[in-house]
């Protein structure tokens, strides 16, 4: 038994208007997505650098400098990501260009012997290691010719990464200028004239809560990581010392880790792994004994020196954390990654807030 169903005009258009409305919605964030990615990193480093800011203020605490604060807060990160790269992406260039260009010696050193070529004839091709090294060297002088024509295409996509760092730069800056007279305005106009209207007063604290689990998580980790970075460098400077090998490496061995570490769960893995590979292109054993120092520090910086300095942190469990840095990867790349975890912890103050929220309209 069929059944006709009536709608009238104004439902009808109402409906189609809804339906457009969305899809302009959904239009516009797909256009704008690069430009609020730059706004929502700035208000990340916004909130991160408050702490920064508070402690570079309380120097003087007879004169109120917040304005200087906030500025010398955010030179002091942009100076400080510039000397990383400068220090760190020579290093890490010239080790690999040295690498390559030796490997063809490298390989016929270890390959070329009876060895390999009695496996040759076994499986039944005839030198096996001058084909090897043969084909190492095609890569290696391939690799060394291509490296300027890469330089000179990555020059667009490092103009576009100068200025959307700029942009975010002087956002940043200009959040951590006015944006708490903004929320202060903003929570003004929502209060009204009763300035202890419940609504008001449970979006604020949730909203600080969320900027104060943001401050601390990343405030904390850049701690630990700094402290990662130092016992690096400590570490490849006496390794240099006792394989003899250049004590340059130290310093931009330390950076890497820092940067590194800022990653969660998986960079000190990363560090593990690339700083023994860069020592391994001046000392083999130097590598291994890296290696097996920095995973006995790497337990004991999850286990005493990070809960230490970060306290309980945000209690998420690491299923909960993996989640979010998968999630945060696939969607944002490395940026994702880093964010991932502090956003999972807002989400949880939300989530602890709930009953509040709700009761707001009660």
């Amino acid at each position: 038994m069929s059944q006709r169903i009536e709608v009238d005009t104004k439902t009808f258009v109402r409906f189609w208007l809804v339906i457009l409305g969305f899809g302009l919605l959904a239009l516009f964030i797909w256009k704008a997505m690069a430009g609020l990615l730059i706004v929502a990193i700035a208000i990340f480093l916004a909130v991160a650098l408050r702490p920064l800011a508070k402690k570079i203020d309380n120097i003087d605490k007879h004169k109120d400098r917040s304005s200087i604060s906030s500025i010398l807060a955010v030179v002091i990160v942009v100076v400080g990501i510039a000397l990383v790269i400068a220090l760190v992406g020579p290093v890490v260039v010239s080790e690999t260009a040295r690498f390559v260009g030796q490997a063809p010696e490298l390989f016929a050193e270890h390959l070329g012997g009876n060895t390999i070529q009695e496996f040759g004839e076994a499986i039944g091709i005839e030198n096996l290691g001058e084909q090897v090294v043969s084909a190492v060297r095609d890569f290696s002088n391939s690799f060394i010719n291509n490296f300027s024509n890469l330089a000179m295409t990555s020059v667009g996509a490092i103009a576009n990464f100068l200025t959307s760092s700029i942009l975010v730069i002087v956002l940043t800056i200009l959040f951590m200028l006015q944006g708490p007279a903004l929320m202060e305005n903003l929570w003004s106009i929502l209060a009204g004239k009763d300035k202890t209207a419940k609504p008001a007063k449970v979006m604020r604290r949730v909203v600080e809560r969320m900027a104060d689990v943001v401050a601390k998580y990343v405030s904390g980790q850049l701690l630990v990581a700094i402290i990662d970075g130092v016992v690096v460098a400590t570490a490849v400077l006496v390794l240099s010392l006792i394989f003899n090998f250049s004590m340059g490496l130290a310093v931009p061995m330390g950076l890497i880790a820092m940067i590194l570490y800022l990653i969660p769960m998986f960079g000190p893995i990363i560090t593990c792994v690339l700083v023994s590979l860069l020592v391994f292109f001046n000392s083999t054993w130097a590598a291994l004994a890296f290696a097996i120092f920095y995973i006995i520090y790497a337990q004991i910086a999850n286990n005493v020196i990070s809960p230490k300095i970060q306290g309980k942190g945000m209690n998420l469990p690491p299923l909960v954390i993996l989640v979010a840095i998968t999630i945060g990867m696939y969607t944002f790349g490395l940026i994702g990654t880093i964010i991932a975890i502090p956003i999972a912890g807002c989400v949880k103050v939300l989530i602890e807030e709930y009953p509040n929220i709700k009761a707001m309209n009660d």
